[in-house]
């Protein structure tokens, strides 16, 4: 069977968050024994980035650790029908250039005997709804978005019937809890500052109660302004720079606890959709504790996987309890990674996109499980 993904980037976390979630599902696919070929754009902005501030070295970690993938960087004259050639399934990211979006669509469209899905992990559909519109997607027999509340804005535009939730999930790969414990101490979050669109939040509930909890806090991201590393600094937080999402396993071992500080949009207008840290910090056994979110689809055990706190003095408090409480900690590294294990890896996501794809009638079938591979 053949998957072949369009996606900005591959080899390049850099701002690239769903690029974590790619990474696993390519993977497991290939370790199932499907064919993956991925397509990604000359000169993608992540990629870009990423290089210019690190050079090649900044790629290592990413080669070391997924041997197995590669892709394949496309220029103007990309020929669509012939990278969707022998296909069984098609998926785009919605972080392409509408101009490829419409020659895989017009592929499909022209006697394409795969089936194309069209695949959201982003807040664009609420928050630049026109450019989501502006895309041709006609041809394509399905929208794969990343959380429930996504999916019913893509019902609502005509999608009914044509729209699955496949939410995020860890790589558990790689992601997993350190073979031998180490000592822990003080506190890390790895996120990006972006467009400063979560400031008071990160202040409120990150930068402040780690001060106030006696915690050292280290932050690993990209796109900090000199504002920001000066609020950092006035807090006692130490700014680290970009991480490589492949290296995130080996920075968890060494923290006592992490927070999820979740964008505004995703509170206000996508709710219940967290970012895939969380995923991949409770299946490396870190304990977690969240800014306020409304865990609407149920994918976790509030209070048991992780912590929810209600402002900044509740999360000092519950910094200093995990600080001082081994037990506690414990209990959250064990609820959080049986949550995981039984619900949100990417085998279960892998199974789940068989299942569509079965549905749909793709010509390879996809019905192989990860139990019916195991067997």
């Amino acid at each position: 069977m053949k998957l072949v993904y369009f996606t900005h980037s591959l080899a390049s976390c850099w701002n690239h968050g769903n690029v974590h979630f790619l990474r696993g599902v390519l993977s497991e696919m290939i370790a199932r024994g499907h064919t993956v070929q991925v397509y990604e754009p000359q000169d993608a902005w992540s990629l870009r980035n990423l290089v210019a501030d690190h050079g090649e070295a900044g790629l290592e970690a990413y080669r070391a650790a997924y041997p197995e993938l590669s892709s394949t960087a496309y220029g103007g004259d990309f020929d669509a029908e012939a990278a969707c050639d022998g296909a069984d399934l098609v998926l785009v990211h919605e972080w392409n250039p509408p101009e490829l979006v419409a020659s895989v669509g017009r592929a499909r469209a022209n006697g394409g005997r795969f089936r194309l899905l069209f695949h959201d992990t982003h807040h664009r559909a609420v928050s630049d709804p026109g450019s989501i519109a502006a895309l041709e997607l006609g041809a394509y027999d399905g929208v794969l978005a990343f959380g429930e509340t996504l999916s019913e804005v893509y019902r609502q535009h005509g999608w009914a019937g044509r729209t699955w939730t496949w939410r995020e999930a860890a790589d558990t790969r790689r992601f997993h809890p350190p073979a031998t414990e180490q000592p822990r101490e003080g506190l890390v979050w790895i996120g990006n500052w972006g467009d400063g669109e979560r400031t008071r939040e990160l202040e409120a509930f990150l930068f402040a109660p780690a001060m106030a909890a006696g915690l050292r806090l280290d932050v690993h991201g990209v796109r900090y302004p000199d504002a920001a590393r000066t609020m950092l600094e006035r807090y006692r937080a130490t700014y680290r720079g970009w991480l490589p999402n492949a290296m995130a396993p080996q920075v968890f071992a060494r923290r006592l606890a992490t927070v999820h500080v979740p964008r505004r949009l995703y509170v206000e207008r996508l709710i219940g959709i967290p970012t895939i840290r969380v995923f991949e910090a409770l299946a490396c056994g870190i304990p977690l504790v969240s800014a306020p979110w409304r865990d609407s689809e149920a994918l976790f055990r509030i209070g048991q996987d992780f912590l929810m706190v209600a402002d900044g003095r509740e999360m000092a408090r519950r910094l200093r309890d995990l600080r001082h409480d081994a037990d506690l900690r414990a209990e959250l590294v064990t609820s959080g990674l049986q949550t995981i294990r039984a619900r949100h890896t990417c085998a279960h996501r892998v199974d789940e996109l068989l299942e569509i794809a079965g549905r749909l009638g793709a010509p390879g079938g996809f019905q192989q499980t990860a139990m019916e591979h195991a067997a």
